[in-house]
């Protein structure tokens, strides 16, 4: 391990884990803790809240824990990056101490915003085609829901952060955040990145946030300050240690696949699954949706997600896998592996099972919902699993063709992350399904590397991000596609799959008046 250089410490706090994760220059894991924890609290059917204790207080405990066993290693720490999950609302008063517990990316509370917007706004988004998504948008962000519901809370909130900002905070003792990590329901101009400069822009009125309750911004790999000496009690890292920016958890995954151009996509099946390119040209892959700031500076990730992504995996283990999960449980292995050991008695296609993964309506379709179609009396739990599995990526598919219209550049390779990436059957099917090559690096604990490459870059150890990541990624697994089982999923995708939601969005429409779900 190369450790002349030092260990840049990365801090990437998910939805239901932190983990603390040293790198080397090479890319090499030299220590790493991780600290479980249960992803969100309800108080009401849909809300998804956590106390702010428990990101940051688990993030100290994974830390201190890290230094008792790795001392020396912990003693060869120069920087610590961060990267979280997204779109998470905190908000502080002047002394930084969080009002209200957080409320997280899987919250489905809606505010009322009675109050229209401005007219020459209804009037230009309605010309576009907008109105509807722009009301959407509207109602899901949670300062909107604040100000309406816990007035008394927004008018002694100072700042307003994301969890990056929050972490950011809690080490340097700054409202600072990365540009790369701004990816939520705030006033932020994609194209630009930088926050809305017009007192006119409607996003200030679309989000409720005043520009004073916000925060500065950097760029990725700009050193944002030393950690303070109240950080360095908590955390264990020494005082002054600078703190570099980084990006989302999802743009650190796609700098830490080594995606870098338009002819590789980053593919991430985490709980929200995604496909993502890097672009330095500002590319929407659905018109108005906005293309995501990279982790490299001045770059561009358009994406397409799936909001529930490889979350239908553990909906799966929880209502149909009881029998795996025993199974798993005697074997001492996960119950993923059994049901992946499965994965062979099912040919692809499921055997005319198609899924289409619409758990959770999207601005574009706000009526779709999920739909599997094909069912005959051959079909037993293990089809259900892999039809999922297939229907998350034939809707990964028609997000790729999305973007790759938008590039006018073809995908070639497709490098993969996340939970199910692990998976080297998920890994085939993914190959076969986008009949590419898929590769896989040396860890998948790809938002961690990501985040080290801008660490080591803003330290200067690397003159570049192309050096940067020459040095420290490395594709350790290739999957090549089976050219008979790729023209068979090529067939159910254009002849099948693409068809589904035409033929069922009126149904769709009628269930939503029937019973008023979702409220949107």
């Amino acid at each position: 391990m190369n450790s002349g250089e030092g260990y840049i410490l990365t801090l990437d706090c998910g939805t239901q884990s932190v983990r603390a994760i040293l790198f080397d220059s090479s890319g090499n894991i030299v220590g790493k803790e991780k600290v479980e924890f249960e992803p969100y609290f309800s108080k009401e059917p849909g809300w998804a809240e956590q106390d702010t204790a428990v990101f940051w207080d688990n993030c100290c405990l994974a830390c201190q824990t890290l230094k008792a066993r790795q001392p020396e290693d912990w003693d060869k720490i120069i920087g610590v990056a961060v990267t979280t999950q997204r779109d998470a609302t905190i908000i502080v008063d002047k002394e930084g101490e969080p009002l209200r517990p957080a409320i997280i990316w899987l919250d489905q509370r809606m505010a009322q915003c009675r109050e229209p917007l401005p007219f020459y706004n209804n009037v230009m988004l309605k010309a576009v085609g907008m109105a509807k998504a722009v009301e959407i948008l509207r109602r899901q962000a949670k300062t909107n829901w604040i100000i309406e519901n816990e007035p008394e809370l927004w008018e002694r909130t100072y700042k307003f952060l994301l969890l990056s900002g929050f972490f950011n905070y809690k080490l340097t003792g700054q409202y600072v955040d990365s540009v790369a990590s701004q990816i939520g329901h705030i006033p932020f101009d994609y194209k630009r990145q930088c926050w809305a400069k017009s007192k006119a822009d409607f996003k200030w009125k679309m989000f409720g946030i005043d520009k004073a309750k916000l925060y500065d911004l950097v760029q990725p790999g700009e050193i944002i300050a030393g950690v303070t000496a109240q950080a360095a009690l908590a955390t264990g890292i020494k005082e002054g240690t600078p703190v570099i920016a980084a990006g989302s958890d999802k743009g650190c995954e796609t700098l830490g696949v080594g995606c870098r151009d338009l002819s590789c996509a980053s593919m991430s099946f985490g709980t929200t699954a995604t496909v993502q390119i890097t672009s330095q040209r500002y590319l929407e892959p659905l018109q108005f949706m906005p293309a995501y700031p990279a982790s490299i500076p001045g770059y561009y990730n358009p994406e397409i997600e799936i909001f529930r992504g490889y979350w239908m995996i553990s909906w799966f283990k929880k209502e149909f896998g009881v029998r795996e999960m025993i199974e798993a449980e005697a074997r001492r292995v996960s119950p993923e592996t059994v049901l992946d050991e499965k994965l062979a008695d099912v040919p692809p296609g499921s055997q005319g099972l198609v899924l289409q993964p619409f758990w959770s309506p999207g601005l574009k379709m706000p009526e779709a919902k999920g739909a599997v179609i094909g069912f005959g009396d051959v079909h037993t739990r293990v089809h259900i699993y892999r039809a999922i599995i297939e229907g998350i990526n034939y809707a990964l598919i028609e997000g790729l063709e999305n973007i790759e219209k938008k590039s006018k550049v073809k995908v070639k390779r497709i490098a993969v992350s996340g939970g199910g990436s692990q998976s080297n059957a998920i890994c085939q099917i993914t190959a076969d399904m986008f009949n590419r090559t898929v590769v896989r690096g040396q860890t998948y604990e790809t938002s961690g590397l990501g985040a080290a490459i801008n660490g080591f870059v803003g330290l200067k150890v690397f003159s570049s991000y192309e050096e940067a990541i020459n040095n420290m990624v490395h594709y350790t697994s290739f999957f090549e596609p089976d050219p008979a089982n790729a023209q068979l999923y090529h067939e159910l995708y254009h002849r099948v799959y693409c068809k589904i939601y035409s033929r069922l969005e009126k149904l769709y429409k009628e269930i939503k008046a029937i019973t008023h779900y979702p409220d949107i």
